[in-house]
């Protein structure tokens, strides 16, 4: 059994542990941060296995990899060739900041600080000092894509070496889209040719490293994210579409990793990263605005919507296409068919094919001739009844 002197003794430990938790500032300690990573049996529930502590992370990363898939609902149907560096921005808000723990709002890693001045044993973890500081979220990287024949193929990607404490930062994505527009423009009055509607599937997936200053080892994250959607375009004038999009994304962080702790306070302390956390899973809608300038120059803007606002920007885009396509008018003529239904006879003859043309001549010939024979029928009918009169 331990003695009370003991037993203060532990307790003046523990408690100089976590007066010495919070930094000068307030902000949560990284070895606080970084354990809400490990879900540790047995662990401090106050600092192991937060899931809502980190998950602003995943919440924000998940839009800005699941947008810019599509700069147009319009794929040609000759080739097109497509570059740029597109990037999302998503402003970070008072959602991001807190969460509900117990019926109790608590910061979240990028929530605020606290005040180590008046309240230096404040039990509380509050935000990481560098995440709370941010305005807006973002993660650049470069895009390639190439279509033919109404089908495009994405490609994206970033990597960059280590710098600092980040040790490692990669991503790499693929994405596919296919437009249906030919299959029904030409059926459409002129004012509805500028109709579109496309199908959009995008992967992404992308992987973190970091080291912190006073820490053996690594925290890894691997992200992934996934999002399927439907895109509606409109060009009412040829050199601007705007685009609605309905859909679906999904995204997850698994982290992974392992660390020792040589910072005053937590020396010696290990932390075994393993929790894997879901952004917002769920239904997305988003507008946007496509221009072309000149033969190559495609910037977009829009809005998204997921759970989170983003903005998408690809400022910096070109999309240079390699031939023409046939326009709606030109594959009617082609496919023969009138619009409405209703067309003149010279204008219905003008798009008949010459082997139609020839049997609808046959079948007149054919008429022609046999109204001579009906003619003499009626004159012999006609000459048998005066006769029969004569008789009387």
């Amino acid at each position: 059994m331990k003695s009370p002197f003991k037993l203060l003794l532990v307790s003046g430990l523990c408690l100089a542990a976590v007066a010495t938790a919070m930094d000068d500032k307030g902000y949560a300690s990284i070895y606080e941060s970084i354990a809400a990573f490990e879900n540790r049996a047995g662990g401090d529930a106050r600092i192991f296995n937060r899931p809502d502590y980190v998950k602003p992370i995943i919440t924000n990363l998940g839009p800005v990899l699941n947008s810019n898939w599509y700069v147009s609902a319009t794929v040609p149907q000759s080739i097109t060739f497509e570059a740029g560096l597109p990037f999302s921005l998503i402003p970070i808000g008072d959602d991001d900041k807190t969460f509900n723990q117990g019926g109790v709002s608590v910061p979240t890693i990028f929530g605020t600080h606290g005040d180590p001045q008046t309240n230096p044993y404040d039990q509380t973890v509050y935000g990481n000092e560098t995440l709370n500081k941010l305005g807006v979220f973002t993660y650049p990287y470069l895009q390639l894509a190439g279509g033919f024949y109404h089908a495009r193929l994405v490609l994206r990607g970033m990597w960059l070496p280590a710098i600092s404490e980040l040790q490692k930062f990669n991503l790499i994505g693929f994405g596919l889209q296919y437009s249906f527009g030919h299959l029904f423009q030409y059926m459409l009055p002129k004012p509805a040719q500028g109709l579109d509607v496309s199908l959009v599937l995008g992967y992404s997936s992308s992987g973190i490293s970091y080291q912190p200053e006073d820490y053996d080892g690594t925290l890894d994250l691997d992200i992934s994210a996934f999002t399927f959607d439907l895109v509606i375009g409109y060009k009412p004038i040829e050199m601007v579409e705007v685009l609605l999009t309905l859909g679906y994304q999904s995204a997850s962080m698994a982290s992974s990793g392992h660390l020792v702790s040589h910072a005053e306070g937590w020396n010696g302390q290990e932390i075994n990263p393993n929790l894997t956390v879901d952004g917002n899973d769920g239904f997305k809608f988003g507008i946007a605005v496509a221009f072309q300038f000149g033969s190559s120059f495609h910037p977009v803007l829009g809005y998204d919507y997921a759970g989170k606002s983003s903005f998408t920007t690809n400022v910096l885009y070109f999309k240079q296409q390699f031939g023409k396509d046939k326009t709606p008018d030109e594959i009617a003529k082609e496919k023969g068919y009138v619009r409405g239904g209703n067309a003149d006879v010279e204008g219905s003859e003008a798009e008949e094919s010459p082997k139609t043309k020839k049997k609808k001549a046959l079948k007149k010939k054919k008429v022609v001739e046999e109204e001579p024979e009906e003619e003499e029928a009626d004159s012999a009918s006609a000459e048998s009844d005066e006769s029969e009169f004569d008789d009387f």
